[in-house]
């Protein structure tokens, strides 16, 4: 006697409904989320690509917003600097008229009382800050201004006026990232753009018998150079010169004291590091420290000054009437602030040209690798909804049949 048992025909059945049914749970997850990979054992290969092209993507993005952002900073720059060409250009004309010889010297005191006005503009400007409220010229040091001015008596001047012109800024850059490894910078320090003349800074102390005491390190313009225990003034000169900064160091061939030259206008930021005095002991830097520029010993020797100096020097000469003055050094110090400030603008102008290549670039790169992720990851919607459709329909056929063969047995009522 056989023994025929229906428990087979009913597990093969329910086996094969619920994996149809997590077929179809797939297959409507993937219409639902439009993407093809759920999990990544759906297609490991796809899923790596899609999460790299996912990554670059991101990047891009984050790229095409600092190229964009940085733009816009050097526009908002650029359009004060213009600002600044402009004014320097109508004080100009100005020492030329003042330096002819043929004005009176009530004449020359109103071209004085106009380059005044001009100057306090041209603070005004140096001061400027940015939409947000940060200051555009002071380096990193946004959250304050730029430049101090210093007031006080001027002879032919009936009431105070701008002497002095002091950086309180950084020549630190905020960077941003624009590319791959590629960084640009955000700011301008003011103590570049606003400067005439190279700057020299010369001590008093004779420096032929100097020796670093021990392993010290010192920064010029923010380049770090390291100094060794035993090193003398020779080797101390020949590290400065191979740093990198636009500084030129040499010895003063009447005093044998340690001077040093910029390369291009612009102030000299120089400190001690915080293992050594080697700036103090050489009489460069003052003893008691302090933060650039207002580091300098006091009995160092320090020339070469700032666009604002240039054109305080023609106001004060055009007040006492010192026309043989205005048309030797003033003018030609104002020349070369214009100059610089007009070579600054070139530089910023190039910066902005690069930022907008590099932003069209992007723009144009960020469609080819949104669809390299779409071909990886996104789902044929038509083939999908066919796929579950089909799964519909034999669904209900299987369970339609499970019924008809599947019928219960007198047992079952006795259970």
């Amino acid at each position: 006697m056989y023994r025929i048992s229906s428990n087979l025909t009913n597990d093969n059945a329910q086996y094969h409904m619920r994996m149809r049914e997590h077929r179809m749970n797939h297959t409507q997850e993937q219409i639902s989320s439009q993407s093809r990979i759920q999990n990544l054992r759906d297609a490991p290969l796809s899923a790596a690509h899609s999460t790299r092209y996912e990554s670059y993507l991101t990047r891009l993005e984050r790229y095409a917003d600092n190229a964009q952002f940085a733009k816009d900073k050097h526009e908002t720059a650029e359009g004060y600097v213009r600002q600044q060409l402009d004014m320097l250009q109508r004080i100009r004309e100005l020492a030329v008229q003042g330096a002819h010889g043929t004005y009176a010297r009530e004449d020359l005191a109103a071209m004085g009382a106009e380059v005044d006005e001009l100057l306090r503009e041209m603070v005004e400007v140096a001061n400027a800050k940015d939409g947000d409220g940060t200051a555009i010229f002071a380096g990193t040091r946004t959250a304050s201004q730029a430049f101090r001015a210093v007031y006080g008596n001027v002879p032919g001047a009936d009431r105070e006026l701008i002497t002095d012109v002091e950086y309180l800024g950084n020549i630190d850059s905020k960077m941003a990232e624009v590319s791959e490894g590629s960084l640009v910078a955000l700011n301008n320090p003011g103590n570049r753009m606003f400067w005439a003349e190279n700057q020299t800074v010369a001590s008093e102390i004779e420096a032929t018998g100097y020796q670093v005491q021990q392993d010290s390190t010192i920064y010029i313009d923010n380049e770090e150079v390291r100094l060794t225990e035993g090193d003398n003034i020779n080797a101390i000169i020949a590290k400065i010169n191979d740093s990198g900064a636009a500084v030129r160091a040499r010895l003063d061939p009447v005093m044998d004291s340690l001077v040093l030259e910029s390369t291009s206008p612009h102030q000299i930021w120089i400190e001690d590091g915080e293992d050594g005095t080697v700036m103090s002991d050489l009489g460069i830097l003052d003893e008691q420290g302090g933060r650039p520029p207002q580091n300098y010993a006091s009995d160092a020797r320090v020339s070469g000054g700032s666009l604002f100096d240039m054109v305080i020097a023609l106001r004060d000469n055009l007040f006492e009437g010192n026309q043989e003055q205005i048309g030797s050094g003033v003018l030609r110090g104002i020349d070369q602030g214009f100059d610089n400030l007009n070579g600054n603008l070139g530089r910023i102008g190039a910066q902005t040209a690069r930022l907008e290549h590099t932003y069209r670039r992007l723009t144009h790169e960020k469609p080819i690798y949104q669809d390299r992720l779409s071909k990886e990851r996104d789902i044929d919607m038509a083939e999908a909804i066919t796929d579950l459709r089909m799964l519909e329909h034999t669904h209900r056929a299987a369970t339609a049949v499970a019924a008809r063969t599947i019928q219960p047995t007198l047992l079952d009522f006795l259970r």
